[in-house]
This record gives C-alpha cells, structure tokens and sequence, in this order.
C-alpha cells in the first residue's frame, strides 16, 4: 500500500473494476480478479483471495488475519502523525516569534524545514516500507514550518484566519468522510486517473508561478493572489478533498486485504500528507480574503 497525497507519485496503484491492488505494478493483477497481493508474504493466510470467485473488488467485510493492519492501527498512527505535526507546531509558534526583530530567523528556521521535511516525504514515499522514524521526523519538521506560517498569517493578516483554516480542514474531512461512505463518491480508475492529472499541472503550474516569483520578483503570475489566487485557493481545496477519498479507500482496500500492520503508518503518512495540504490552501485562501478587506 503506498501513500496517497497531493504532491508524490502513487506507485504502485493498479485498478481493476474500480479497485485498488496493492503493491502491484503497473499492468500486473490486480485485488479481485487474481491471487491476494499479500500472499507473496511469509506466513500469510490469504495465499488465494476468499474474494475472487465473488465477482467483486472489495469484500463486504474485512476477515480477521494475526498481524493484519486494522482501523484501529490506521486511527493509532494517524493520531501520532498529526499530533506530532501539531505540537511541533504550537512549540514553534511560541518558540519562534515573528516579529520585526526576528522574523527572518524565524522565517530561515520554517524554511528550512519544510525543505528537510519535503526531503524526508519524497523519501519515504519512494521507499517499499514505511519507515515511522522517517514519518514522525517529517510531521515534526512540517509542523515547525507550519507554525511559524500560521504565526505570520495570524499576526499580519487576521487573528481568526488561523482557526477558520483548522475548521475548514476538519469540515472537509469530516465531508468526503460522510461521501465516502454514503458510496456518493466512486473511487475509480477514471476518477484516480482525472484526481492526478489535474493535481500535476495543479502542482507545475504553481511551480512556474513560484519560479517567476523568486526571479522576477512581485506575485509572479499572480496565481497566488487576488482573483486568481482565489480561484486557485478553491480549486487546491477540491483536489486536496479527492486524494482523501483516495487516502480512504487505500486504508479500506488494505484493511479488507489483510495489509500487513506495518501499513498503518503509510496510511497514517498520506492522510497527514493530504490534511497539511488542504489547511495550506484554506490558510492561503483566507489570507487573501482578508488582506482584500
């Protein structure tokens, strides 16, 4: 199972009917059609898929497997990751002012490591294991970087941009969550397939901004302010909602398929990955909206 988020590659991920086969490669088997993804483990009970002659991708229940991931492990090491994130977070806002005096201090240090931490992300996302080490290394470092945003945010912009931008990433898991599950959203390959090619030119486009921004100076191309950033804003919102589907249906998939536990903190990885990028947007979406006040 690999992770699923905004920003890295999903290697890996191979449809059929609609359904995720973990771990395969790309034109390989997929889960639902041919032999458990896991049973070229060790040990694993699932050595044929009790699925396969049911004609469907997912079973209507999980089968209890000795060392298989479970939604408790997935809650567990999400809570972990997040929580790391956030009180690194709140250690940095306190820790590091942002001030007149310090704020570029503090602004190298949040720089600084958000670039370890979206060193340590692509590492981690490239590797076949999750590494929880590796993990928790890139959530606290992602959540110094957040915090001293957020500081900034809060202290230049508005007091109340900061929460707003906590409960519109809450509102938007807590909605993809109820669409999920009401089966109002279909995670399939044309859906997988649309989700990443409007991510990547999301992604390249907003690089070229940025580029234009640090050698030409002012807002760039101005996809990052005003109107357009507005509509940006939005759009980066939308696409951090389908890769939680993703993330979710990778977490319901490998729990159905008996996924080793191990696999929990992959989820856990593109979960944190996917939430810091929807709060990003939401903060730099009220940002703009308050500045235009």
């Amino acid at each position: 199972m690999e992770s699923r988020n905004p920003v890295f590659s999903r290697r890996g991920f191979s449809r059929d009917n609609g359904y995720a086969g973990f771990n395969a490669q790309a034109g390989g088997p997929a889960v639902g059609t041919q032999a458990n993804p896991y049973a070229q483990q060790a040990g694993n009970p699932y050595a044929q898929n009790p699925y396969a002659q049911q004609g469907v991708g997912a079973p209507p229940q999980a089968p209890v497997t000795p060392g298989a991931m479970t939604m408790d492990d997935v809650v567990a090491r999400t809570a972990t990751t997040l929580g790391t994130v956030v009180l690194t977070a709140v250690l940095s806002w306190l820790l590091l002012p942002v001030d007149e005096a310090n704020l570029g201090k503090s602004y190298g240090i949040a720089v600084g490591a958000g670039l370890v931490a979206m060193v340590l992300a692509l590492v981690q996302s490239f590797k076949r294991r999750p590494a929880p080490a590796l993990i928790l290394s890139y959530a606290a470092l992602e959540g110094v970087f957040l915090g001293v945003i957020s500081s900034a945010v809060s202290t230049y912009i508005s007091d109340g941009v900061v929460a707003q931008a906590v409960l519109g990433t809450m509102a938007v898991f807590a909605g993809v969550l109820v669409a999920y599950k009401a089966g109002w959203i279909r995670v399939n390959r044309r859906f997988y397939g649309f989700v990443m090619a409007a991510a990547l030119g999301f992604v390249l486009l907003m690089a070229v901004n940025l580029l234009f921004t640090v050698f030409g100076g002012g807002d760039g191309l101005g996809f990052r302010s005003g109107a357009l950033g507005i509509v940006f804003g939005v759009i980066g919102i939308i696409l951090g909602a389908c890769f939680l589907a993703l993330d979710f249906k990778q977490v319901e998939d490998g729990i159905a398929y008996g996924a080793p536990r191990e696999e929990a903190w992959l989820a856990a990885f593109g979960l944190t990955l996917t939430l810091v990028w929807i709060y990003m947007e939401f903060l730099r979406l009220l940002a703009i909206l308050n500045s235009d006040d």
